[in-house]
């Protein structure tokens, strides 16, 4: 066991290892531990008391990881790899997969620890129980990328992608398959800056021509990669993305819709609102009709009220000629300003105003008390209390006009935000104000007309 014991980093000096007790978290001494780890290294104790100090290094562990003590998590680790001598055979089967999670993590904060330490730590943990060579591995690989070590990681998972365990399983398959797509990042990353450099040559230059070449062979290896993967049901956003931005730059605008059309309509997908947002990005640089950008982000609004894209949705439903279309887009505003990030946002604010005023005038009242009824429970309070009058006139004045008018519309002249805006004496926004008293009492739907 000293072998990975000596990769997990250690401060302490000799004459403190020698001592015969072990410190938790707390700085707590338990002499019993090392007593037991001790007697369990000859043979000489019983497998009860075995399965106790392992279970204690491990809650040890966890509750050092809990507290970002490192060098104290590293400490237990020395000891718990003990565990890879368990006499229970489905403990020792799961103990290098427990012991690779807890000790990368350990090395990837210890203050300690360095690329070569967790390198050796990863390489021997792949020989230990060798279901977990891939897993390692494509872990190893993120790894690297996340140090910006990009051969080293293609290297890794070189290596990962032609090894094989006994019959081909198929939990092999995902995980070769993941390997295979982050190998196709890593290709298109490289594709991604000849294509950066293209851009600055001139196109009737040998250079260019011969760089042109080179990214086209490239790209089919690397389209090769993403491209089956994107195949198996999952939530694969990165690796869409990168293969839909070549399909794109090679003028494969209809294989680009299909995979985008697949990875947001298939049933065999899970519900992954990324999915829509890349669809309705794509058919907009496509110009795509309003009809079908507003499908696309329909299904959105379902999964996410909230998204940033619904202002641009309410624009395409404004714009539209159907009535149903209109109606929507009053219940999108709502639903929009229905959720705490959103309730700063002047953009939302102005817009529902704006279509209050756009509905009322076009004798659709009962779309406006449809929303209304729904919120009025808890809206003023939300959105219109006199805190909040009195912090957004301090914050943003401008936001403060545009609620007010809103408040007034929904909950009359004697909703206490409301008042609060109407009565500031602002030499700037004093016009303002005096439009918003005029618009109220022509548009309340608490006392229409009055």
């Amino acid at each position: 066991m000293s072998d990975f014991s000596e990769e997990l980093i250690r401060s302490k000096t000799e004459d403190d290892q020698e001592e015969s007790c072990v410190f938790s978290g707390t700085g707590m001494s338990f002499p019993w531990l090392q007593k037991h780890i001790g007697t369990v290294a000859t043979g000489g104790k019983k497998e009860k008391d075995f399965a106790q100090t392992t279970n204690a290094c491990l809650s040890f562990i966890q509750e050092a990881l809990l507290k970002h003590q490192w060098q104290q998590a590293a400490e237990f680790m020395h000891s718990y790899f003990q565990i890879l001598e368990d006499s229970d055979s489905h403990k020792r089967q799961a103990a290098p997969e427990i012991i690779w999670k807890l000790g990368s993590e350990i090395l990837f904060y210890h203050p300690k620890s360095n690329m070569e330490t967790f390198n050796t730590f990863a390489d021997r943990m792949k020989n230990i129980g060798v279901m977990n060579y891939l897993k390692i591995s494509l872990q190893h690989a993120l790894y690297l990328l996340h140090h910006g070590m990009l051969e080293d990681a293609n290297r890794n998972l070189s290596h990962a992608e032609t090894w094989r365990y006994g019959e081909k399983s198929s939990s092999q398959e995902v995980l070769i398959n993941l390997i295979q797509a982050y190998k196709g990042l890593l290709q298109y990353y490289t594709w991604s800056k000849k294509k950066m450099e293209l851009s600055t040559l001139d196109e009737d230059d040998y250079a260019y021509n011969t760089a042109s070449q080179n990214m086209l062979n490239h790209s089919w290896k690397t389209s090769v990669n993403l491209c089956a993967l994107i195949q198996t049901p999952g939530v694969w956003d990165p690796f869409v993305k990168s293969y839909v931005e070549m399909l794109e730059f090679y003028g494969d605008q209809d294989g680009a819709r299909e995979v985008l059309t697949n990875y947001a309509y298939d049933e065999k997908f899970p519900s992954n609102p990324n999915a829509h947002i890349y669809l309705y990005n794509f058919l907009k640089r496509e110009k795509a009709p309003r009809e079908k950008l507003i499908s696309v982000l329909k299904i959105l609004y379902q999964i996410v009220p909230s998204h940033k894209l619904m202002l641009e949705f309410h624009r395409l439903l404004r714009k539209s000629e159907k009535e149903d279309h209109h109606k929507l887009g009053l219940e999108v505003l709502f639903g929009v300003l229905d959720f705490a990030g959103c309730t700063k946002n002047i953009t939302a604010w102005k817009y529902l105003a704006k279509y209050l005023r756009q509905t009322l005038m076009g004798n659709h009242l009962a779309w406006v008390q449809e929303e209304w009824n729904s919120r009025k429970n808890w809206w003023p309070s939300f959105h219109f209390s006199s805190f909040w009058a009195k912090s957004d006139w301090k914050e943003d004045k401008a936001l403060a006009c545009e609620k007010a008018l809103v408040a007034g519309i929904l909950l009359g002249k004697g909703c206490r935000y409301f008042r609060f805006i109407s009565k500031q004496d602002d030499e700037v926004l004093r016009k303002k104000i005096k439009r918003i008293k005029k618009s109220v009492k022509k548009h309340s739907i608490v006392n229409p007309g009055l």
